[in-house]
């Protein structure tokens, strides 16, 4: 069965030495890396090749490849000031994929780190909780994000493997237990 493109991890940071960093972390947990975001591979779905792709992303051509190979399923490192309009979009649009990073310290999609500090969820997951917190219903908070209802049940879904939980219910009250302590 061919990997999740969700599970993937995307980086966008601001310099070569934060790129390296990553690239590194990466390649030692067996990542393949490669500069550049074409992808010439003749299957879609590239998320189990564990290929991760780098680069600077300066514009829009560049930052739309680097979101095509993010959703065929590659690891993005993209090098890009995200207070541009180029560097927002990109982050924008990799945040509807799955969680996006712009911390090079953070470990996303190679495993946990061991003083991570607790589960970590991504802005639209907290959103979407704090709304269902509030009472809510799915189709409410999705509409609320401007997200659809199928994107709003995903990234429920991975809030609740984040999280360990099974039920959304279950989910809602575990976030609410990190925000209560501060996570």
């Amino acid at each position: 069965m061919a990997g999740d493109p969700a599970h993937a991890p995307r980086y966008v940071v601001a310099s070569g030495g934060d790129a390296t960093t990553v690239l590194r972390r990466l390649a030692r947990a067996g990542w393949t890396t490669r500069e550049g975001f074409a992808l010439t591979d003749q299957a879609w779905d590239v998320s189990d090749a564990r290929l991760a792709l780098y680069g600077r992303v300066a514009e829009a051509d560049t930052a739309e490849l680097a979101l095509l190979a993010a959703a065929r399923g590659a690891g993005i490192v993209a090098i890009c000031d995200t207070g541009g309009d180029i560097g927002r979009a990109l982050l924008a649009d990799l945040a509807r994929i799955g969680p996006v990073t712009t911390d090079p310290d953070t470990d996303l999609g190679t495993g946990p780190e061991p003083d991570a500090g607790g589960p970590q969820l991504a802005p639209e997951q907290r959103a979407l909780l704090e709304r269902l917190a509030g009472g809510e219903t799915i189709a409410a908070a999705a509409a609320a994000e401007f997200l659809s209802l199928r994107t709003a049940n995903r990234r429920i879904a991975e809030a609740r493997e984040v999280l360990g939980v099974r039920t959304t219910r279950e989910a809602v009250l575990a976030y609410l237990r990190m925000r209560r302590e501060g996570g």
